[in-house]
């Protein structure tokens, strides 16, 4: 999962999908239908950290409604406390993809969506969003 590791909380409510699993501290992203969605392996142009779960028993999860966002701001740092692979002091300053909007992929840079700023463990670090950095427009495939 991800967490807001400097700069101050920038909760804003935005538009959830409808039938669609949310998981707090996940990342989201915007769909191309207005609404936010769970960043996953392939998804770019991340805003925010998601600050409420929607489980597919939840009368969210049936309608459009609204999900909190902690919005990320140029130069904000987040830590990861998930990774899959293994996460080296050697990865500092490098850019890395996800596994699912939980989890940061240390074994994958064909999508370079969160810049490794520290090393903390094999499985936790600090880092900046892509996108949110200004230093590459991260696409969608």
């Amino acid at each position: 999962m991800f967490k807001r590791e400097s700069g101050d909380f920038n909760l804003v409510p935005l538009t959830n999908a409808v039938s669609v699993l949310y998981y707090d501290g996940g990342l989201v992203y915007p769909n191309t239908s207005g609404a936010y969605i769970p960043a996953d392996a392939t998804s770019g142009n991340h805003l925010g950290i998601c600050h409420e779960t929607i489980a597919a028993t939840d009368d969210k999860y049936a309608t459009a409604g609204e999900i909190m966002v902690d919005i990320i701001r140029p130069g904000e740092l987040i830590r990861a406390t998930d990774i899959t692979g293994t996460l080296t002091a050697a990865m500092q300053g490098t850019y890395l993809d996800l596994s699912n909007s939980l989890v940061v992929n240390a074994g994958a840079t064909s999508k370079l969506v969160v810049f490794c700023v520290k090393f903390i463990s094999a499985t936790e670090g600090i880092f900046m969003l892509n996108s949110i950095a200004g230093v590459k427009n991260v696409e969608i495939t």
